[in-house]
């Protein structure tokens, strides 16, 4: 039927839509430090907050925009990224503020 079709065509083009990779670039931080501010924290280093964090305090690794922080999906491959600045491929789900990491790497 008609108003099937139009059902079937609707839902493939919300699942398109929702899975649209995007590109984000920021600063690799942890959940304790949203916003990529580290100096209250007193343990040296950004990159050593940020592990310091991860480890001993079972935080999450973010994306910190410039504006807004992002979980990763990916909570292994930050690792090497503490405190750089990187370009996350990925999917955004809005109502989380979840990247559903493919890939991260060095800014250029």
């Amino acid at each position: 039927s008609l108003i099937f079709s139009v059902v079937i065509v609707i839902a493939i083009a919300a699942i398109g839509f929702a899975a649209e990779k995007q590109t984000f670039t920021g600063v690799i931080t942890d959940d304790m430090c949203k916003d990529g501010n580290h100096k209250e924290m007193h343990m040296g280093t950004d990159a050593k907050c940020v592990t310091e964090c991860i480890k001993g305090m079972h935080g999450k690794y973010l994306l910190y925009d410039g504006k807004a922080s992002y979980e990763l999906s990916d909570q292994k491959t930050p690792e090497k990224f503490a405190a750089a600045k990187v370009t996350v491929t990925g999917t955004l789900d809005p109502a989380t503020k979840i990247i559903k990491v493919d890939k991260i790497t060095a800014a250029k």
